[in-house]
């Protein structure tokens, strides 16, 4: 049984046969979005029975696009944590901050529910093989996935792709090449091999089931905080799979009377070096325009050409919400923070989120009493560390090491 209705444009509103493998609007070009019957979802489900059930990505499934019968390609993905954020939230005068922390999946990313579930259809769906381009994690999540069923991968990345992401798609098996340029340059060239192997193209949000694997994180959070939405959800942007999917989520369960009240005001976070939203946001433009030299070292970031474009930036004004731009020493610093007020190393894309809250208090946009979400979209342990400095070596006899202790702690 599959609770899906069919799957529309959404910008033109064209439906698609939800059996065959697609990829993009047939009519216009745009991306496409999977929907469901709530109706049927509505009598299937309740809260008490969904309380039942494991954790993880499907265990909404009457709200994912798999069948009964079709065989996932998982490894546990889903159900991470909901972490309170007491300090930070005392240093910023804040009521109540939140982090989702989707560095717990298994791939180290929330990449993992996208690429787990847009693998899944796509082989039920008949791919033979898939190629990617990614910016790293993406890369890395679509190498696992696909060895975990038994397919090839062909993932193609930026030269200066964090070396984690690459060795993590190379130890499972995919063949990965690097590029000079962004991931722009490394999509263009996904584009023509794909149709020449034939071999499914996973790039982002140019096929419908990534985005409905990143809506999870929505419906996951729905619960977690007891059916309600947070006042404010800040998210890091480059490809913005999540940015469209979370509010997707939530969208479906109001039409179904889980959640009221309006959305979540969405916050869209760029990297200085990187910023189409931004820029587009603050030029009142309908969709982004390509960023020239993308440069920052928040890898996922650095994508200058968001092919959901048009779609973030509707839901940025429709949510009275906005987009901010970081610097990477202000990332840096975050990153810092976050380890040390709340024991969380994250990855800069999600310590971006830190430096822009503390951006958006000092022009009054995040008050005292407002409850706000973090989506920590990566672990750090993928990444470079930012510049700590050396240990304190010891030597010496066990008297002397332990006076050196005491004079560094200031005991």
């Amino acid at each position: 049984m599959s609770f899906v209705s069919h799957v529309e444009c959404t910008i033109c509103g064209a439906r698609h046969d939800a059996k065959r493998l697609l990829t993009v609007c047939e009519k216009c070009g745009q991306m496409l979005a999977v929907r469901y019957d709530l109706e049927r979802v509505k009598a299937s489900v309740t809260k008490d029975g969904l309380r039942q059930r494991a954790p993880g990505m499907y265990r909404f499934r009457e709200l994912t696009p798999v069948d009964d019968a079709e065989e996932r390609v998982t490894l546990g993905e889903g159900g991470t944590p909901l972490l309170e954020l007491p300090r930070l939230a005392s240093r910023f005068g804040i009521r109540k901050l939140w982090a989702k922390d989707d560095g717990q999946n298994p791939t180290g990313s929330f990449k993992a529910r996208g690429l787990g579930m847009a693998i899944t259809r796509a082989r039920t769906l008949g791919a033979k093989g898939f190629v990617i381009p990614s910016a790293g994690n993406a890369g890395g999540a679509a190498a696992v996935y696909a060895a975990r069923c038994g397919l090839p991968c062909i993932v193609i990345v930026p030269r200066g792709t964090p070396s984690a992401a690459v060795a993590e798609a190379q130890i499972a098996g995919a063949r990965v090449f690097t590029i000079e340029g962004s991931i722009a340059t490394a999509g263009r060239v996904v584009a023509k091999v794909s149709p020449q192997l034939g071999w499914f193209d996973l790039s982002t949000l140019k096929e419908p089931y990534r985005l409905e694997g990143k809506k999870t994180i929505g419906l996951e959070l729905a619960e977690q905080l007891e059916w309600r939405m947070p006042d404010i959800l800040l998210y890091p942007t480059g490809g913005g799979t999540g940015l469209v999917g979370i509010p997707k989520g939530y969208e479906e369960l109001r039409a179904m009377g889980w959640l009221s009240g309006q959305l979540p005001r969405l916050f869209a976070v760029q990297a200085e070096g990187c910023a189409p939203v931004v820029k587009a946001f603050a030029a009142g433009a309908e969709t982004t325009t390509a960023w020239e030299n993308p440069t920052t070292h928040a890898a996922g970031l650095r994508v200058p050409s968001p092919f959901a474009g048009r779609q973030m930036l509707r839901l940025l004004r429709e949510t009275r919400g906005g987009a901010l731009a970081v610097g990477d020493q202000a990332i840096q610093e975050a990153q810092r923070l976050i380890a040390r007020t709340e024991g969380i190393w994250t990855a800069p894309e999600s310590a971006a989120l830190v430096a822009a809250l503390e951006m958006l208090r000092d022009r009054g946009e995040a008050p005292r009493d407002a409850e706000i979400m973090l989506i920590f979209t990566g672990a750090g342990l993928k990444y470079e560390p930012p510049a700590l400095g050396k240990p304190t070596d010891l030597a010496g006899t066990e008297e002397e090491i332990l006076a050196q202790v005491r004079r560094t702690v200031g005991a």
